[in-house]
């Protein structure tokens, strides 16, 4: 099957990444987005049977390497869109977090998934996994608040603990050529607020 084959191409890949020495991010938007997007190797009108098998070719792919050298990024698409056809958080939850991987990255900064922090009240984090929230919306030019950024890590902290959270940005500011959406001067300062925010929730959980 189709899957298949792309996960064990890609397998000597992770492979000559992570025996390097490197950390390896698999970046796999088709997680989320299959739900309304159409997904080769899937059926739109099936696309909650794509879910298991894109893990396990994805598992079929990371077998032998450590999870703790893979992080797993979903998200629903960095377009500026209505997505008000994007799949919960909580439809997918579980079966993505049967992938191996050591850490797991989810959009937490943007109107339409914002308030998904509070899933993981639901559905318990595995022990040895850790998770990377996005903090700063990739799809607009305002910047976000620095105390906003620390609440937003602090709120998911004190659900899975202090030590399993991380900040990053929802996704890239730049996935396609002449495709940007935030002003590049207004990228550095949406990070300098992730980087003060991060400071601020590290002093609050850690004082």
């Amino acid at each position: 099957m189709y899957l298949e084959a792309v996960g064990q191409a890609l397998r000597h890949e992770y492979k000559a990444i992570t025996d390097a020495g490197f950390n390896l991010q698999i970046d796999s938007p088709d997680l989320a987005m299959a739900a309304h997007c159409r997904s080769v190797g899937s059926s739109i009108q099936s696309w909650d049977s794509h879910l298991p098998l894109a893990i396990d070719a994805l598992n079929g792919a990371l077998d032998g390497i450590p999870q703790e050298q893979v992080r797993l990024h979903v998200c629903w698409g960095n377009y500026a869109g209505p997505h008000h056809k994007d799949v919960p958080l909580r439809d997918i939850i579980e079966p993505v977090l049967k992938a191996n991987a050591g850490t797991f990255y989810v959009e937490g900064a943007n109107p339409r998934h914002e308030h998904e922090w509070e899933v993981f009240n639901e559905v318990a984090l595995p022990d040895g996994k850790d998770l990377i929230l996005g903090v700063i919306d990739v799809k607009v030019n305002a910047v976000e608040h620095p105390r906003l950024v620390a609440q937003r890590l602090t709120r998911l902290a004190e659900i899975v603990g202090r030590e399993r959270v991380q900040a990053g940005t929802d996704c890239g500011f730049d996935t396609f050529i002449r495709f940007s959406q935030v002003d590049p001067d207004v990228v550095w300062l949406k990070l300098r607020a992730l980087s003060e925010g991060a400071e601020m929730a590290s002093e609050a959980l850690w004082r």
